[in-house]
């Protein structure tokens, strides 16, 4: 293959704001952590033979305002309060307690400001010893995004790590995942508590086993398992349905703070990736998909909702949205006239494969699985009926349950084989026609033989689970570090090339880098999502997100300034 052309053209200013912004975290997370330090050194110093385990012994180290070192009743109190975390963080609670100088200074801190970012804000950017105490785990968790993302905007748009071709060969293809298949289920099989109907381990791992094949189809680019790649997806979607359907209609928790939380999760990654590596956002286009049925799903239950309390209620809300989907995407000029005002953010061209409508690939990933996340959503209401039925059927005499199995095994197996002759192994167009409206029968078929039995219910491959619970982020950065297009806004045709000449070594080495940093990317976002995203306080959620937002627009404004300063040289 000859040389990879590397195009960057010029920075952007949304690129330069992201590069300010690193900047500024590294520095003030550099000064808290050296005011951290400090106290350290000044607790060792004040009781060298003193190994504090309990509140009343961690004397904080006060910068300013108590000069003696000690707490009044109603700071040790505040000091109480603050180690539970305002937003839910477990770890940073945990972190702050095990951190005297850390726990001190957040919880003086906390016991005269209501919110993260209402006032911390400003006193970061003012150095104050004590906000930039109590942030310090929030900074640091920005510092280390920010140098993940600057990895992924050397390996991908610089010359400096090579990029070599893809190649399929379907002998090692199979054998990646026979293999791992293999180690799961012989060294990380788990057992849960009981043995619910689709439970949560279960969906992780099916999310698991799906997510490496769907990265190995991009990997070795395998064509041929491209309509295999249609239901994994259609699955997701399916997940989609199913899990926030559940969610709504057993906790009836349409609280704000929730739905901004699940915002957060989908898309900041993604959002990050386009400012810093000059994309648009359908380039990661499983985010906007699952936003907006996570959104259709909030919807059909958040809006009249006397009607989740009763079957006729539920049934005309199915109903309403069989008709907004049949409405919109059955009719492809309502759905681009209703998109039209979403173009700029909806909108997506490959610089190598140019396409005049650049709406066509929201409409053509979005209408694949139009009709699924429904099928996801009466699967959920039905999910305790037959989690009852399933029961029942346990306590049958054997030969009774044997026969209903045995039943339930042949109709699926049946409904899958028709489905797979007649379907799965027509052309993609073709099959893309069809998908729309035949891929729940494979999808139940799966769920029926998955759960068929208390045993397959109750056991699960821990490493497709731990796998499944990272799988926004391996879909993300595959793109920019196991990946690479060498092009902003393209798909990715290349391979992250470390090993020149030794493709195997080269796949297990980019591999690893590549779990390592997704995975580390999911605790990230869930650090800074419970830093800055509170559950139950719409009041804070509302100053958070302001704040945020005059702070994105000022960035963006300096970048835009840096940007023309440097057009101009």
């Amino acid at each position: 293959m000859g040389e990879v052309e590397v195009i960057g053209g010029p920075i952007t200013a949304a690129q330069a704001a992201c590069l300010i912004a690193y900047i500024l975290f590294v520095a003030l997370w550099s000064y808290a952590e050296l005011l951290a330090y400090r106290g350290h050194q000044a607790e060792a110093a004040r009781h060298p033979h003193s190994d504090a385990t309990n509140e009343e012994e961690m004397v904080p180290i006060m910068v300013h305002g108590d000069t003696n070192g000690t707490l009044d009743s109603s700071s040790k109190d505040a000091m109480k309060s603050a180690a539970a975390p305002t937003s839910g963080s477990d770890k940073n609670a945990a972190t702050a307690a095990k951190d005297p100088s850390t726990s001190a200074a957040t919880a003086a801190y906390s016991s005269r400001s209501s919110g993260f970012i209402q006032t911390t804000f400003f006193r970061l950017l003012a150095l104050d010893p004590l906000a930039l105490s109590s942030c310090r785990e929030a900074l640091r968790a920005s510092v280390e995004m920010g140098t993940i993302i600057l990895w992924f905007y050397v390996a991908d748009r610089t010359p400096a790590i090579a990029a070599g071709p893809k190649e399929y060969i379907r002998d090692v293809f199979l054998f990646m995942f026979l293999v791992l298949t293999l180690v799961a289920g012989s060294y990380t099989l788990k057992k849960g508590r009981a043995p619910v109907l689709v439970n949560r381990q279960q969906t992780e791992e099916w999310k698991g086993w799906m997510q490496v094949l769907f990265l190995l189809y991009h990997y070795y680019e395998a064509r041929e398992a491209y309509n295999a790649i249609r239901i994994f997806i259609a699955s997701y979607v399916w997940m989609t349905g199913f899990g926030n359907f559940a969610y709504y209609y057993k906790t009836r928790d349409f609280s704000l703070g929730r739905f901004c939380q699940m915002m957060w999760r989908l898309n900041f990654l993604a959002f990050v990736c386009c400012a810093a590596l000059d994309n648009q956002y359908m380039l990661y286009y499983i985010c906007p998909m699952h936003t907006l049925y996570t959104i259709m799903v909030y919807a059909a239950l958040g809006l009249w909702r006397g009607g989740n309390d009763s079957l006729w209620g539920l049934g005309v809300k199915i109903f309403l949205c069989f008709g907004v989907v049949i409405g919109v995407w059955e009719i492809k000029s309502v759905f681009y006239a209703m998109w039209a005002p979403f173009q700029f953010l909806l909108g997506y061209t490959d610089p190598r494969r140019p396409n005049p409508d650049a709406m066509h690939e929201w409409y053509f990933r979005t209408g694949l699985d139009r009709y699924i996340w429904i099928h996801g959503m009466i699967c959920a209401y039905l999910h305790p009926k037959f989690e009852a039925w399933l029961k029942s059927m346990d306590t049958q005499t054997p030969t009774k349950r044997r026969a209903i199995r045995s039943l339930l095994a042949v109709s699926a197996v049946t409904a899958g084989y028709v489905w797979y002759v007649n379907v799965y192994t027509l052309p993609k167009l073709e099959y893309n026609k069809l998908h729309p409206f035949t891929s729940w029968i494979p999808i139940t078929a799966f769920l029926t033989l998955r759960n068929i039995t208390p045993s397959l219910r109750l056991h699960a491959m821990g490493l497709y689970g731990w796998l499944g619970c990272i799988t926004l982020e391996t879909y993300v950065a595959q793109y920019h570090t196991w990946l690479l297009s060498k092009v902003p806004n393209s798909q990715p045709i290349y391979l992250l090339t470390l090993l020149p000449g030794y493709p195997l070594l080269n796949f297990s080495a980019v591999t690893a880098i590549y779990i390592f940093l997704s995975h580390r990317m999911f605790e990230l976002t869930a650090s800074l999502r419970d830093a800055l995203i509170p559950h139950d306080d719409d009041a804070l959620l509302g100053r958070n997100l302001a704040t945020m937002s005059l702070g994105a627009a000022a960035l963006w404004g300096i970048g835009f300034l840096v940007k023309e300063g440097v057009k101009a040289l």
